[in-house]
């Protein structure tokens, strides 16, 4: 991964490709993965290698994920890793802007469907889990009354918290840590609403 900062998306060509649904799975495959090639990514995704290459060329030509070093003797193969660490859409950029707060709308929704869809495949298979994993597993709703300014510093603390876990995961692996490591989504929503 070229940066370690989020990139953040302002233009709508990349916003309407980030939120194709196979391609913002791919996307979240090649994140954990760190570098992949098409048919790697294919296998995870249960789709033909040609349209998981299509899709990821798409991808790379909004500089969502770029070309990595082979990984591999075989120097046919292409390998792809993410360009930076994660993406990110802000409000304010959306303003005055209605074919991007339309596309950030759908964007949302997307990742939304996916996100509950994971969520949804975790107690259905949680069974399947070992007892460490299936209470170590967290589902909390808190319902705190806030200013907006409070709700964004809580964001801000929130994602300092998951990167620092991630980094300190990301180090231990490169370092030959891997046993007892598993793939863990964290969801965390947090807006207004009222009654």
């Amino acid at each position: 991964m070229t940066s370690s900062e989020n990139r953040r998306i302002t233009d709508l060509g990349t916003l309407k490709a980030i939120s194709h649904p196979l391609r913002m799975r791919l996307y979240r495959a090649l994140f954990v993965a760190r570098t992949a090639t098409a048919s790697q990514l294919a296998d995870q995704v249960d789709e033909a290698v040609s349209l998981v290459s299509y899709h990821l060329r798409k991808l790379a030509d909004h500089g969502l994920i770029e070309e990595a070093e082979n990984q591999s003797a075989d120097g046919r193969e292409r390998w792809w890793q993410p360009s930076s660490y994660g993406f990110s859409v802000h409000e304010q950029d959306l303003r005055d802007a209605p074919e991007l707060a339309a596309a950030s709308t759908a964007f949302g929704r997307t990742i939304n469907a996916q996100r509950t869809e994971m969520h949804s495949r975790f107690l259905d298979e949680r069974h399947t889990w070992p007892e460490a994993w299936r209470a170590a597993a967290m589902s909390s709703e808190w319902l705190p009354r806030l200013t907006a300014a409070e709700l964004a510093g809580l964001g801000a603390e929130l994602d300092e918290v998951v990167r620092k876990y991630d980094e300190r995961a990301r180090a231990a692996e490169a370092a030959g840590d891997t046993e007892g490591r598993e793939n863990v989504a964290v969801h965390l929503f947090g807006f207004p609403y009222r009654g």
